[in-house]
C-alpha cells in the first residue's frame, strides 16, 4: 500500500470552504503516461523512488485546496511533475517545485544523486529572502495543505508562511561565522567553511527540523549534496571605499 496514493484517494472529491465562504473541490490530475514517466526520471539526479513512480502513474498533482496562507493567499493546487526544474541552481542544483503562492514563493524538493524518496521539501520565499525546511515527506505535506484547507484553516503550512520566515529574515539564527564553522571540529563543515574567506557565513541543514532556515542571496554556494550553505554577508559602505583603491 502506498500512504500517499491512498490518502489522496480517500481525499478525492472532497469539498472545501475557505474563509470566503466559496466551495473548492478537490481533484487530482491524470497520471503521467510512460514515455512522460521516463522523460521526467531522465532529468532526475537519482533513480526515482518506487513510492513516486506509483504515485505519478496515480496523479501528476492535485488542485481545488483552500489551504490559507496570509490575507490574501491560499496554496490552491500542487503539481508532482516538475519538469522544468526549479532555479536557484547555487542553493537548489536539482529542485522540483511543488506549489506556488501566486506571490513568487514556492515549496520545492530538494533532490541529489543520493536522494531516496522524494523529499525534503523547502519554503522558499523572496519577500523576505529566506529558506525553510517545511517538511521531511511528501505525504506530510500534501497532507498538511489538505488540513490547512478546512476550518479553522491552520497548518504546518501556514506557520511556515506566517511565522518562521519573518523570524529567519529578522534572526537568521543558525548562521556562523567562519570562526566559528572552523572551530566545529565537524569535518564536512571546517573543510566547506576553509574554502571561502571570512566575508561568509554558514548554514548547516543536514538535520533540520521545520521551520529552520537562512536569508538567502543570490550569490550563496552549496557544499555538493550536502545541505551545508554559505551566505556572503553584505560589505559595509568602508570596506567597499577600500576595495576601490586596491
Amino acid at each position: 500500500m502506498n500512504p500517499i496514493v491512498e490518502f489522496l484517494r480517500k481525499t478525492d472529491g472532497t469539498v472545501f470552504v475557505d474563509e470566503g465562504g466559496k466551495r473548492h473541490t478537490f481533484r487530482l490530475s491524470p497520471g503521467l503516461s510512460e514515455q512522460e514517466l521516463c522523460t521526467f526520471e531522465m532529468n532526475l539526479p537519482c533513480t526515482l523512488p518506487d513510492e513516486m513512480r506509483e504515485l505519478l502513474r496515480f496523479a501528476r498533482g492535485c488542485e481545488g485546496l483552500a489551504c490559507r496562507l496570509g490575507r490574501r493567499f491560499a496554496l490552491q493546487e500542487i503539481g508532482f511533475a516538475d519538469f522544468q526544474g526549479f532555479g536557484l541552481g547555487n542553493i537548489f542544483p536539482h529542485g522540483k517545485e511543488l506549489a506556488v503562492d501566486g506571490c513568487g514563493n514556492s515549496w520545492v524538493v530538494d533532490l541529489t544523486s543520493e536522494s531516496k524518496t522524494f523529499a525534503p521539501i523547502f519554503f522558499s520565499c523572496h519577500d523576505p529572502p529566506v529558506i525553510v525546511h517545511q517538511a521531511e515527506s511528501l505525504l506530510h505535506f500534501v497532507s498538511e495543505t489538505v488540513r490547512g484547507s478546512n476550518a479553522p484553516w491552520k497548518s504546518d503550512i501556514a506557520d511556515m508562511y506566517n511565522g518562521f520566515a519573518g523570524r529567519i529574515y529578522r534572526q537568521n539564527p543558525l548562521a556562523q561565522t567562519r570562526s566559528q564553522s572552523l572551530a566545529t571540529g565537524e569535518s564536512e563543515l571546517r573543510a566547506f567553511a576553509e574554502s571561502l574567506d571570512e566575508t561568509w557565513e554558514f548554514i548547516d541543514l543536514r538535520n533540520p527540523k521545520m521551520g529552520d532556515g537562512y536569508s538567502w542571496g543570490i550569490k550563496d554556494r552549496r557544499s555538493g549534496n550536502m545541505r551545508i550553505f554559505a551566505h556572503q554577508k553584505k560589505k559595509n559602505l568602508g570596506q567597499r571605499f577600500l576595495e576601490t583603491f586596491r
